[in-house]
Formats: structure tokens, C-alpha cells, sequence
């Protein structure tokens, strides 16, 4: 697969998580307070939320269920109830457009 177009750039406000579904994989696609784009998946690991209805806070997002916050940089869940973490995706900016490819998940360790 190949990265795709999602969102442009100036479409995302900061410190909200847009949800986009590429090929039937559902991200979380969040403008941090840095100015750094990063896309997750999409559902809590918990339950069948969509973390893109949650809140973001500083490198976080936090579902909005339950309470599990999930790393915006690994996306290893930082407190209980959820311990299995979300996919990373690698994000690609080119001018204003935001291209992923959902098949390239970030090697975080």
C-alpha cells in the first residue's frame, strides 16, 4: 500500500482528534500542542470506542468512557482499564496535505 491523502493540515485544530478511516482502518488523527501530527487507532483497547471522541492532553488521548489514556507516541495505554496498546501509524506531511499508510505502523519500543 501507499500512503494516503486523509486531511489537510489546516483542517485539524490543536488539541483535537479527527477521526479517517483508510481502507477500512479506522485512526485517530490529533494536532498536538508541538505542532506534531500523529495517528493511532482508533479504538479503545478496552472497549469499542472511538478514542477520537476522547480529550487530548499534552502527548495523550484519553477515552472518553473509561478513562484510559493511550500514548499519542507509542500508543501504550498509561493507566487501567486498558493494557493492550493501540497501533502508531507513521504520518507523512506534504505542504498542508496529511498522508498515512495504514499498513506502516511506527516500530515504538
Amino acid at each position: 500500500m501507499t500512503a494516503q491523502k486523509v486531511l489537510k493540515l489546516s483542517e485539524l485544530e490543536q488539541d483535537a482528534a479527527v477521526r479517517v478511516v483508510i481502507d477500512k482502518v479506522p485512526m485517530a488523527v490529533v494536532l498536538d500542542a508541538d505542532g506534531e501530527v500523529h495517528a493511532i487507532g482508533d479504538t479503545c483497547t478496552h472497549g469499542d470506542i472511538s478514542l477520537a471522541e476522547g480529550f487530548v492532553e499534552g502527548d495523550t488521548l484519553e477515552c472518553w468512557a473509561h478513562g484510559s489514556a493511550f500514548s499519542l507516541r507509542t500508543g501504550q495505554p498509561l493507566n487501567l482499564p486498558a493494557y493492550e496498546p493501540v497501533p502508531v501509524y507513521e504520518v507523512t506531511i506534504d505542504g498542508d496535505d496529511i498522508l498515512i499508510d495504514p499498513a506502516v505502523t511506527r516500530d515504538v519500543k
